[in-house]
């Protein structure tokens, strides 16, 4: 029998080193924008009604918003560059856990491995392109390319069109063990409070 063990990508795979606010606040200093309190709400804002009706460039739409608030006279603030420096320091800020490396090798020796993640497919695949992960796995999907984010069943199906399997297994949040659940995937659900992920997968599977 033939199983393909998919991961979320952000918060099971890949680790914040940073909060948003503080990458934000960088971006922003080195563009000459004051990153004010109107400022950082404004991105975020933008960001989130762009990303949560899938329209594109959501985080472009964030930093071209700034522009309309922020005092940008000075500035070198052209959104397209405050996007690539954005994508610079959210994946610096980012670490993988050697435990994660280390557990992954092992696995694809039995199973087939994917990714299911919400976001842009760029800017994910980006995140494991980082961290040398790319090539780790079978399949990637995002759900800008699937029509919906997770919990939505729309990603797991999609998922399932690319990568062929007798079972589904699918570790991440609550929200992704929603989604699997009703996609008929396997959940695991990873919890930042609950035991070690990996050493529970490698005793599971």
């Amino acid at each position: 029998m033939t199983e393909a063990l998919c991961f979320a990508l952000d918060g099971v795979l890949v680790h914040r080193t940073r909060s948003d606010a503080d990458i934000l606040r960088d971006v922003f200093d080195a563009h000459g924008v004051e990153p004010s309190d109107e400022v950082l709400t404004t991105a975020r804002d933008a960001f989130r009604d762009a990303f949560e009706n899938l329209e594109p460039d959501p985080y472009r739409q964030s930093m071209a918003a700034v522009r309309s608030v922020a005092d940008t006279a000075d500035s070198d603030a052209d959104p397209d560059e405050m996007v690539a420096t954005l994508r610079e320091r959210t994946y610096a800020g980012t670490t993988v856990p050697d435990a994660a490396r280390e557990s992954l090798a092992g696995l694809a020796e039995d199973s087939a491995l994917a990714v299911i993640t919400n976001g842009p497919r760029e800017w994910q695949v980006g995140k494991l392109d980082h961290h040398g992960l790319t090539d780790q796995f079978d399949a990637v999907v995002a759900s800008y390319e699937a029509g919906a984010h997770k919990p939505d069943t729309a990603p797991f199906e999609l998922l399932r069109e690319r990568l062929p399997a007798d079972e589904y297994v699918m570790v991440g949040d609550s929200e992704d063990v929603e989604g699997a659940r009703a996609a008929g995937f396997v959940p695991i659900e990873y919890r930042t409070d609950g035991p070690d992920l990996w050493a529970t997968i490698d005793a599971l599977l």
